[in-house]
């Protein structure tokens, strides 16, 4: 295989691959199964249920029918499953008094 000789100061090629600027700001997502598609670029979305930010590197849990996300899997519980919730809440509170 032969090398290429490039004119003196034409580098552009070599760096084709340099990272762009880290995103910033809230995305906007399609929810799909198991998967999402970005509809417009950002860093993080929101919860659901708490408001706090997920950065799109660690989100997990959403809902493709109500198109949400969820920062873990006791948002999911509180927002599909409330009486469920506060029952298990219930019964900690009542283990720890014993």
């Amino acid at each position: 295989m032969q090398g290429r000789n490039f004119p003196a100061g034409d580098c552009s090629v070599l760096n084709r691959f340099d990272r762009s600027p880290p995103m910033t700001g809230e995305a906007e997502l399609k929810y799909l199964d198991g998967d999402f598609r970005v509809i417009r670029p950002g860093a993080f979305v929101r919860c659901a249920v708490t408001g706090l930010p997920i950065p799109l590197e660690e989100l997990n849990d959403w809902c493709v029918d109500l198109q949400e996300a969820y920062i873990n899997p006791e948002a999911v519980l509180e927002r599909h499953f409330p009486a469920a919730r506060r029952q298990l809440q219930k019964d900690g509170d009542h283990e720890r008094r014993r």
